[in-house]
């Protein structure tokens, strides 16, 4: 008896899924960056946004690798990663911070190969930085998050990691954003660390906003905090 076996073929996913594993109290979105895959003149971008999170801070979203645009077929080239931290209750006491994805055509020494099972996971670290703004120097917050190496070890480059095309289609990327144990002083010289937490220098008095401690480290002045109360180090308000 002859078996007779129809040809077809398997349709390749033209796509993949990045997911995010994130702290409490951010969330991330995507910009894809598409470009022509034969010279032509055009491009486009693309906004993804998870519509929900679970208990967990998980957030998935399926990321085309293709495009069109008044019939001119384009390539996913890169996909922005847009990070928001949130560090007080009110609308604007939030900062933003950006990694990246970039997709590149040709191996490299800078492209992680796939494992041979489960997602690609790139590691990265958000550090707070703190200030005091205004007159009344109230304490406000600034992110900036960094890739950690395969150790845990902080990078100079930002978060984000480079990966080859022809190996993204159905697969999984996934990114975990940690935060920093301590939040640091934004401007150098302005705090002096002591047991209690960290004082601002007086400066050259209450007026100066700048209040560099120019090696005085016995003269501070209070600050206040986001919910209005005056504080003497931070972030514990009271010594």
């Amino acid at each position: 008896m002859a078996l007779v076996v129809s040809g077809c073929s398997i349709v390749q996913p033209k796509s993949f899924t990045f997911q995010a594993e994130l702290p409490e109290n951010f969330t991330i979105g995507a910009v894809t960056h598409y470009e022509s895959e034969s010279g032509e003149m055009c491009s486009k971008r693309k906004a993804f946004r998870s519509k929900e999170r679970n208990a967990a801070n998980f957030v998935e979203l399926q990321l085309p690798l293709t495009d069109t645009a008044k019939g001119c077929s384009m390539v996913l080239k890169k996909v922005v990663l847009h990070i928001e931290g949130k560090w007080g209750k009110r609308e604007l006491e939030m900062s933003l911070q950006r990694a990246s994805i970039t997709i590149r055509d040709e191996p490299s020494e800078t492209v992680r190969p796939f494992p041979i099972s489960g997602p690609f996971v790139f590691q990265a670290q958000c550090q707070w930085f703190f200030r005091t703004t205004g007159p009344r120097r109230y304490i406000v917050k600034i992110l900036e998050c960094r890739a950690l190496d395969a150790n845990g070890v902080v990078q100079k480059q930002l978060a984000g990691a480079a990966l080859q095309r022809d190996q993204l289609a159905g697969k999984t990327v996934k990114m975990v954003l940690t935060v920093a144990e301590e939040e640091l002083p934004a401007v150098g010289d302005n705090w002096v660390k002591f047991p209690t937490g960290w004082k601002r220098c007086m400066g050259k008095g209450l007026d100066d906003l700048d209040a560099f401690c120019f090696g005085n480290t016995i003269d501070f002045k209070m600050f206040k905090m986001p919910d209005g109360r005056d504080c003497t180090v931070y972030p514990n308000c009271t010594e």
